[in-house]
This record gives C-alpha cells, structure tokens and sequence, in this order.
C-alpha cells in the first residue's frame, strides 16, 4: 500500500496550499475556508482537527457503498497492478464486463453503455445522441432540475445554476414537473398533481412542436432541488406521451440510481423503461471517476453503421471499470438493496416523520430508499419556506445556524436552499441511522428558532 502523502517542516500547510493554488467549484474563491479531511471508513469521514463526522451527504450524494470499503479498494489496486490505462478503441476485460453487468441490470432492452467520466458527461452525450437519433433539436426538462456543468447540461438545468451561463446552448425548453407540496397546478392531491403536470407536459409539447422535440430528460427522483418522488402514474405518462411523438425519453440517474432508492435503478420502483438513462455516482461510489449512458437497442441501431461523433480519452478507463465491476458484486453478496429498504421502512422513514410531528419547522418529509428531504417552513399553515429561493448572505442565515448545529453535533448535512437531505451511504447501519436521526432532531431546535406560525 502506497504511504500517504507528507509534507516536510517546510513546506506549506494543506489548508495553506488549498487556499493559494486550489480553485474551487461554485465558490467564492476569498469567502470559503476548506475543512481537511484526513480519513474515513464506512459512513463516517474525519478532519485533520480530529473531528469527526456521521456522513448524511454521502459527501455529494455518491459514497453510496461507504467509505474505504475493503473489497473494492482491493480490487482498484488489483487493476492498477495490471493493467491502469488503454484507449477506449481497444476491448478490455474490465470495461466489457462493467458494460456487460450494468445492461444486465438496466429494464428493457437498453443493453448498450457508452461510459464517460462522469454524470455531467452523460446528460451531455445522451442528449447528442437523442437529437441524432431523432434528428430533432429540442430538449425538455424541468426548471427543478440539476443535470450537469458542461455546456449542454447546465443549459438542461433548470434551477439558479444556470443562469451565470446564459446565454448558452439553444433548443432547451424547461417545464414545470410534479411538486404537490409546492403545486405549480393548484392541485391538492397527489392525483390531480399527477394528471395536471401531465397535461401541462402535453400543452408544452404542442407549442413547442412535437415534431421538433428529441428528449424529454428527467431525474427520475428529482435530486438536489427538491428529492422529488413522482406521483404514482406520472412516469408511465411521460413515457405514453414521448411515445406518441416520437420522443426520447432519458431517466437522468446520476443520483438516483445504484442503490440510492433501494433498486438498482429508480424507475424500476415504477416499472417504466426509458430510451436512455444517465448514470454515474453509486456506480462504483466515486472511488474513481466514472459515468455512463445505457442505450436502447433502437438508439444504439441508429449508430450501427453511421459514427457517433463523440468520445472521450478516458471514456472506460480500466481502473473505473473495476471498481464498478466490484461494486456491482458487493452490492449483489451484501444484499445493499435489500438493507436500504428494510433502514428506510423501519428506521429512517418512521424516524423522520415523528421528527415533523415534533417540530414547527418542519413542513414536510418525503423521499424513497436513502434519499430524503426534509423541508423547512417559517410558517407551517402558509408554508413559507425557512429562507426565500436562492438566498445568500444574511437572508440565508437561518439555514447556515442550522448546518453548523448539526456539525456541532457530529452529523454532515447536505443543504440546499430552504431543505436538509438525508442521503447517508447505502450501507450506513440501523444503529448509525438512528444516531443520525438524533443528531438531526437536535438541529432541528435551532431551525424551530425562526418559525412565526
């Protein structure tokens, strides 16, 4: 095993080093200080200060078979013996059987995988190749979105991302998904939410011009902006009404899928086969960058005997194949699927819901598997959410009390405008789950601080 990286007495410090040469995403570069982490194992990371930390982030919503599992570090440093690098014009063992696995355990007959580095990647080339395979030029998704920073997938997003990169590549059209608790339809139940944003998803297409729309692209379970988890019937009618256009219809799974809603991929839960489906993260956890798209046998005909004009120089790389080829096995011989439904039905979801009982500033739980979010009011009766869409600086500070409090207390939030997520690793414990629970209900007081209903 290879030592860990040191410093001589001279050199400067990590957090010195960071702040003068690491340029961070998405970030202030003179407003953020870079907590060092140090180690980590199984569901908890650890900082150079001797902190330590319950991980309910899975640092980005990825670490889904845990820290430092052993089977899959020794798998990666197997590879790596053998065999690091090959383009991806050549076969290699380790590409074709994580090709071969993840067809396997894709729906229908998306039996192809275009593999990239990551999830931005994906949304990236399954777009290319709807339009392509379609010869339209339209792309719909849905303002509550994140799909990616490359050009392609941060004009596909639809929430405040974006917006620094316009204008940017033409031909997106964002619609409004399914939200009951915040209904853009004014509906009331989750029926009529489901049958409103399908029709609104109809009126969509025909101003658009059917004609003219490739792909229709949806988290499956909306991630970052919301945990979403759509009504009962909704996917099965975007997947009827791309039918009756001639459109694609690509499940961006990046987070959603591999585990992190208790199935291999989430629109297994609804029994809907999309044409294309996006993923990356809970692949192999981030152990090593990798990515994908899985292709149905129609689009990837498309291609039979004309180019795909696309590719990357690490498109395959043998050292992510491996890991995702061992991660897929772990998952299978520790039944991770099974462990995140039987957490969630017994512990997380019964844990969050007395929570809400309890606190005025919860407004609502939902989510599916380990991916939650717990949404926070001022007023429960109005629902005005805990700090306004988008807000920064001071308007923002309840929400930045509330993360502190809960690393104070030992817990890594994921926050994201007025919302915690709870999206701790696939394999986190019954035990540390309930630890998690506490720590969070405690941090839920300082949120409760700021509610005027």
């Amino acid at each position: 095993m290879l030592p860990r990286v040191t410093t001589t007495s001279a050199a400067p410090s990590v957090t010195e080093s960071d702040r003068k040469h690491v340029f961070h995403s998405w970030s202030a570069q003179g407003q953020i200080s870079p907590a060092e982490v140090v180690s980590a194992q199984g569901s908890h990371f650890e900082l150079a200060d001797g902190s330590r930390y319950l991980d309910f982030s899975s640092q980005l919503v990825n670490v889904n078979i845990g820290y430092q599992h052993p089977k899959l570090v020794a798998a990666i440093q197997e590879q790596a013996g053998r065999l690091l690098t090959v383009s991806p014009a050549f076969a290699n063992d380790a590409r074709s059987e994580a090709a071969r696995l993840i067809a396997e355990l894709a729906p229908g007959d998306l039996d192809s995988v275009f593999f990239t580095n990551g999830g931005a990647e994906a949304t990236e080339n399954a777009m290319r190749m709807a339009r392509l395979h379609t010869g339209r030029h339209k792309v719909l998704t849905t303002y509550r979105s994140y799909h990616g920073a490359t050009a392609g997938a941060i004009a596909a997003t639809g929430e405040p991302r974006r917006w620094a990169s316009e204008p940017s590549v033409p031909g997106i059209v964002h619609f409004w998904g399914p939200y009951l608790y915040r209904s853009a339809f004014h509906a009331t139940t989750e029926e009529e939410e489901c049958e409103r944003a399908l029709q609104h998803l109809r009126d969509t297409i025909m101003v658009e011009g059917g004609s003219t729309v490739a792909a229709v692209m949806l988290e499956t379970v909306v991630g970052t902006n919301g945990v979403l988890v759509p009504p009962a019937g909704y996917l099965a009618g975007v997947r009827e009404i791309c039918d009756e256009h001639g459109i694609v219809l690509i499940a961006d799974e990046v987070m959603a899928g591999f585990g992190r809603c208790g199935e291999w991929f989430a629109v297994d839960r609804w029994g809907v086969t999309p044409d294309l489906i996006c993923f990356a993260k809970g692949v192999n956890s981030g152990y090593v960058p990798l990515g994908g798209v899985v292709i149905s046998a129609e689009i990837a005909a498309t291609f039979a005997d004309r180019a795909y004009p696309g590719g990357l120089t690490y498109s395959g790389h043998p050292l992510a194949c491996a890991s995702a080829v061992a991660s897929i096995g772990i998952f299978k011989e520790e039944g991770i699927l099974e462990h995140v439904r039987g957490v969630e039905e017994t512990v997380l979801r019964p844990g969050l819901e007395a929570m809400a009982d309890r606190h005025p500033s919860v407004g609502e739980v939902r989510g599916v598997g380990f991916m939650y979010a717990v949404e926070l009011v001022r007023d429960r009766r109005t629902r005005e959410p805990l700090v306004p869409f988008n807000a920064s600086g001071p308007a923002a500070k309840p929400m930045v009390e509330f993360a502190a409090a809960c690393k104070d207390n030992g817990l890594w939030p994921f926050v994201h405008f007025n919302r915690t997520h709870v999206v701790p690793p696939c394999t986190t414990t019954a035990a540390e789950m309930r630890q998690g629970l506490e720590m969070l209900d405690a941090a839920l007081d300082v949120a409760d601080r700021h509610t005027t209903g």
